[in-house]
């Protein structure tokens, strides 16, 4: 066991995971701080970024990225400059607890591993933080505006990216009893990706996010045909054509499947999917 190794293991020791799950543009970054307040978490991880309090310690956010698989490869820590940068930062910080944000519990399980952190203990649902009301405004406004939350003050934001910067807004968290309101800032942006006036996703584009998906799902199935048809509503239904080895076996449901693709393409498509269908296709 070398030194680097041996050092993060200590550090890692005793730390709990935790994880908020949801769709895409339900409001996950605009309640992490309430989450972080309530059960005394040190550290957030969102989309590429390691943040501590209203500082951003390292990383960037893909909603710097401009183009789809950019986003996700930052999301997910895939760049592996990226990734060291991120775990440099964690060995110095003395903490005991972390949370990640990610739009499934197969994502947040991913960065643990890829940032060599234990996997997450307790998984939090956006469903089990925020009304009905509050997910259905949050997603109106990320499909219509193209808005998004960054969980940090606008200055931190606009140091490294000025460009996505859109607006701020001020959240208290009440409190019971004389002790005064905690007010938090963070910061509105309007990503490239998701930029509400872009032209219709050609088929290509769909094309390349649905290969993406499929290859981190289980890169032995192979995308044949992908298409999409845009609704009055401006959701998408996707129609994904499989190719599968005979002899390979499946080990989740086509629901399964289709949930993720469904989340990969919201999330760095900045768009809304209304169905995906899945049709496989046996070979060899």
């Amino acid at each position: 066991m070398n030194r680097l190794f041996q050092f993060a293991f200590s550090k890692l020791k005793g730390v709990t995971v935790f994880a908020l799950v949801g769709r895409s543009g339900t409001g996950k970054s605009y309640h992490s701080k309430l989450v972080a307040a309530k059960y005394h978490i040190d550290l957030v991880i969102d989309d590429g970024l390691l943040i501590k309090g209203n500082r951003i310690l390292a990383g960037h956010s893909a909603k710097q990225d401009s183009d789809f698989l950019a986003a996700v490869r930052t999301a997910v820590f895939d760049d592996e400059e990226h990734r060291n940068e991120v775990m440099s930062a964690l060995l110095k910080e003395h903490y005991r607890k972390i949370l990640i944000i990610g739009t499934s519990e197969k994502m947040v399980n991913k960065i643990a591993k890829r940032l060599e952190l234990p996997q997450p203990e307790r998984i939090i649902h956006i469903e089990d933080i925020a009304s009905q009301d509050e997910i259905e405004t949050a997603m109106r406004i990320r499909y219509t505006e193209g808005k998004h939350v960054i969980p940090v003050p606008s200055i931190e934001v606009t140091r490294s990216a000025p460009q996505i910067v859109y607006d701020s807004m001020k959240v208290f968290m009440g409190r019971k009893g004389p002790m005064k309101k905690q007010t938090y800032e963070k910061t509105i942006v309007r990503p490239e990706f998701s930029r509400p006036d872009k032209e219709e996703l050609s088929e290509a584009v769909l094309t390349q996010m649905v290969k993406h998906a499929i290859g981190e799902y289980d890169p032995v199935m192979k995308v044949k045909k992908v298409r999409g048809t845009k609704n009055q509503d401006s959701s998408y239904s996707v129609a994904v054509m499989l190719q599968l080895p005979v002899r390979h076996y499946m080990s989740t449901t086509i629901s399964d499947l289709q949930e993720y693709i469904t989340e990969c393409i919201e999330k760095y498509g900045g768009v809304m999917i209304h169905s995906v269908s899945v049709e496989i296709e046996e070979w060899g």
